[in-house]
């Protein structure tokens, strides 16, 4: 086997192969982790990747190409930027016709008149972070201001990427009542960082994940002013809701509040195919599998917590929310929850349900959490 593409990063996926020109097209980000281009590469001489989506469109592009390569339908995105659909020739990546762009979303958004997001390198010593943050509005440096973390931090999935996500909203509603917003994409996320980084948290679920969340954060006290130590919450849901329980009970010290929602407290309890397939067997891994899951550490609660399940919730499954539920009080350790009946694990379903939902998080910080800046 010889090695014909030049450079040391990872492909994201394949787009097209195509044999008659002798290209294989493929997405990846050597630069920049937070987001996709379009290369390609000869299928027959050595060579440095070829990069075809244009220069200056910064984020992410997608591709559906066409058998013989000549064509593709493009999708290009960014955090400020709804996905713009066009049908373009290649290799010159020439637009021929704009299918959608979304331009009333645009000029909607743009008329909220909201702060960007600014993307930051967080280095903790063993590997360099990325991450984002949002500020207020009327964002003053002089002042100190709560900081929220919101966080994922599993391998199937990134919060940390140049991308329209519509959740992100929530989070400039919640930075315009006067909170810093950060989110940071631990070792093992699911970003285009190469082997090491995808195989480091094998058999530690939860573990390593949450330490570099935390060592991030001390990292974050040190380099910034303007964040009070003294208001530092986090919040997530699903992976994100487990991973704020590993927060709030190993780091008490750094984490004063916290919301999770949807959550896994025991790995035990969780979808074989994803579980073991990060964790290997229980019989193999028992130490990880203890070590990995928030439950076990739920005695060293010191902050303010808010759990919150939905009851038919049939992928973290209610039974979690209850274990966890029976443990704090074993302890003695007083905290809110909310269950929301016959709702699965988006909780979404039925009247009303997304804007109560919202509001009682809201309320939870408002309360737990005081925002605005000091």
């Amino acid at each position: 086997m010889e090695l014909i593409t030049e450079g040391d990063f990872d492909v994201e996926r394949i787009s097209h192969i195509d044999p008659q020109s002798g290209y294989v097209y493929y997405i990846a980000s050597p630069e920049n982790f937070t987001q996709r281009y379009l290369y390609r590469s000869s299928l027959k001489k050595r060579g440095k990747a070829e990069r075809i989506s244009p220069l200056d469109y910064s984020g992410q592009h997608a591709y559906q190409i066409s058998e013989n390569a000549s064509f593709a339908i493009h999708t290009f995105q960014n955090t400020t930027t709804p996905p713009i659909i066009s049908l373009v020739s290649l290799p010159k990546h020439e637009t021929l016709r704009v299918l959608e762009d979304n331009n009333s979303l645009r000029k909607a958004y743009q008329a909220l008149g909201l702060r960007a997001k600014e993307f930051i390198k967080v280095d903790i010593g063993e590997v360099v972070l990325d991450a984002w943050m949002l500020k207020p509005i009327d964002f003053d440096a002089t002042k100190k201001y709560p900081l929220l973390f919101y966080v994922y931090g599993e391998p199937a999935g990134s919060t940390v990427q140049d991308a329209w996500m519509d959740g992100d909203l929530w989070h400039q509603y919640m930075a315009n009542l006067g909170y810093i917003v950060v989110s940071i994409d631990n070792r093992g996320t699911k970003t285009p960082r190469g082997r090491d980084w995808r195989k480091s948290i094998y058999g530690q679920i939860g573990i390593l994940a949450s330490k570099d969340q935390m060592e991030a954060a001390k990292q974050l006290f040190e380099t910034y002013d303007f964040i009070d130590t003294s208001r530092v919450g986090m919040w997530g849901w699903s992976g994100g809701g487990q991973m704020t329980l590993n927060g709030m009970f190993r780091y008490p010290e750094i984490y004063k509040a916290g919301l999770a929602v949807a959550f896994v407290s025991d790995q035990r309890l969780y979808d074989a195919t994803y579980q073991e397939r990060y964790m290997g067997l229980l019989d193999q891994n028992p130490e990880g599998y203890r070590d990995g899951s928030p439950i076990n550490f739920a005695e060293r609660l010191q902050g303010d917590l808010m759990i919150i399940h939905g009851t038919a919730d049939d992928n973290v499954h209610y039974q979690s929310f209850e274990m966890l539920v029976d443990k704090l009080i074993k302890h003695n350790k007083l905290f809110s929850m909310m269950s929301y009946p016959m709702r699965a694990h988006g909780i979404n379903e039925r009247e009303n349900t997304s804007f109560h939902l919202r509001q009682t998080m809201e309320k939870f910080w408002l309360d737990k959490l005081p925002p605005g800046a000091k």
